[in-house]
């Protein structure tokens, strides 16, 4: 099943390019459809979620966010989705989808002039100065969001498979190359693409189970997954939070185990019982 994370630059015509992929490839092209389920997580309203992570969020909702845990519900959404195929803009899924072979990411760009002029005509505006501006903000907070919640350069092409530009490429001839490569069984989805997908998304779903549990909501750690099988590593205060930890991971469907490896700090030094 089709596999496309795609990241566009205000006025590039990325959109148009994504609605002709969703309906050449018949799998859903998805934005703002995982928001609801973020904003029920993280008990915001959908509309603040939007302004978070779009870049455009006033002082009192970036202080009121918890940007970490932002990020880790996103990364959960985005893998959950993708694992039934789909067109998907933004989001970080560029970077959260590198290790599927099957994946393929795409970015849409313009020259910044072309890209006024397009926004010009879109908004039917004769406000240059304006319509700059707001593309310059766009395009700062994109590259913001990208650097703080997945340390990546957005606009760097070797995050991309493809990097298409619609100054001289027509919105058709975008999807075309887009179209071929999807075809390509360099692409191919297979059972060692499915497997990483899926034990990737089971390690975001297990980062967010213990990031909205009460009792683990505070501990970092890292979580690996390999065929399903969960293995948690580092430190934590003490056995009631390893304890804690195990639980919250053994709670998620699709674990098949949980290999608790982390220490307690508290029980460091004690000497060990016979």
């Amino acid at each position: 099943m089709a596999l496309i994370a795609m990241t566009r630059e205000m006025g590039s015509l990325g959109m148009d390019v994504a609605r002709i992929l969703e309906s050449e490839l018949r799998v859903p092209l998805v934005y703002h459809e995982i928001i609801e389920n973020l904003a029920d997580k993280m008990r915001l309203r959908k509309s603040h979620v939007i302004r978070l992570l779009d870049g455009k969020a006033n002082l009192f909702e970036k202080l009121t966010a918890d940007k970490t845990s932002l990020s880790i519900f996103t990364a959960g959404e985005i893998l959950e989705t993708a694992c039934k195929g789909a067109i998907l803009r933004g989001w970080g899924a560029a970077h959260l989808l590198r290790p599927v072979a099957h994946s393929i990411r795409v970015r849409i760009c313009a020259p910044f002039e072309l890209r006024v002029e397009r926004m010009m005509q879109r908004l039917q505006s004769t406000d240059r100065d304006a319509v700059a501006a707001e593309i310059r903000i766009n395009d700062e907070a994109q590259s913001a969001i990208a650097k703080r919640h997945f340390g990546v350069d957005w606009m760097q092409p070797e995050n991309y498979e493809l990097t298409l530009n619609t100054e001289r490429m027509s919105v058709a001839q975008c999807a075309d190359e887009v179209l071929w490569l999807a075809r390509d069984p360099h692409f191919r989805e297979t059972e060692g693409s499915r497997q990483v997908l899926s034990d990737i998304t089971l390690q975001a779903k297990v980062v967010a189970a213990l990031r909205a549990d009460a009792a683990t909501r505070a501990l970092e750690f890292p979580v690996e997954v390999k065929l399903g099988r969960v293995t948690l590593l580092g430190m934590v205060a003490n056995p009631a939070e390893r304890a804690n930890a195990g639980r919250v991971a053994a709670s998620v469907p699709g674990a098949v185990s949980v290999d608790n490896q982390l220490r307690a700090i508290s029980d460091i030094g004690r000497p060990v019982r016979e």
